[in-house]
């Protein structure tokens, strides 16, 4: 059968699972790129929860606007995440993890899951569980919540020199 996807061209950079699955718990903020309006793509930041278990990306939005449209016209994304910059030898030339996620999104229907999910993503954002749930009271109805269905993903590491 063939494969939509391209496999990694220089295996030498690729990152192990275990790195991969450190990069995309811990890091804050990836980059969504949908498909927008007249062909044109559409990125922008987004806080997001890794569900490594399900193989899942949940970030939050507003049912309204750029974003929810271009997913409700063509549910394929790709997500990017960033991070992990460590320097070794030489200051001036760090070392970046990354990794590439290729998948499908939908807004999460169910009001119960959307509700655990906005908690697990709030705990991930707020320094204790008091404040998580004054968020959560305050704006937590207005909250819509997304899910991406990993399809495939890369990850590696480069040098920035």
């Amino acid at each position: 059968m063939f494969n939509m996807f391209r496999p990694m061209r220089r295996k030498n950079k690729e990152i192990s699972e275990s790195q991969l699955e450190s990069l995309l718990h811990n890091e804050r903020r990836g980059v969504l790129a949908v498909n927008g309006e007249g062909g044109y793509p559409y990125a922008l930041p987004v806080n997001y929860l890794y569900d490594g278990q399900n193989g899942k990306i949940y970030f939050h939005g507003s049912r309204v606007g750029h974003k929810a449209e271009a997913i409700a016209a063509c549910d394929k994304v790709c997500f990017t995440v960033f991070g992990n910059e460590t320097v070794r030898d030489e200051p001036w030339a760090p070392f970046l993890q990354s990794a590439v996620i290729f998948g499908r999104c939908r807004i999460v229907g169910d009001r119960a899951a959307a509700a655990a999910l906005i908690k697990q993503f709030a705990m991930k954002y707020y320094p204790d569980e008091n404040l998580a749930d004054e968020e959560i009271a305050r704006s937590g109805g207005a909250v819509q919540m997304y899910e991406i269905e990993i399809e495939h993903i890369t990850g590696k590491q480069i040098q920035e020199k």
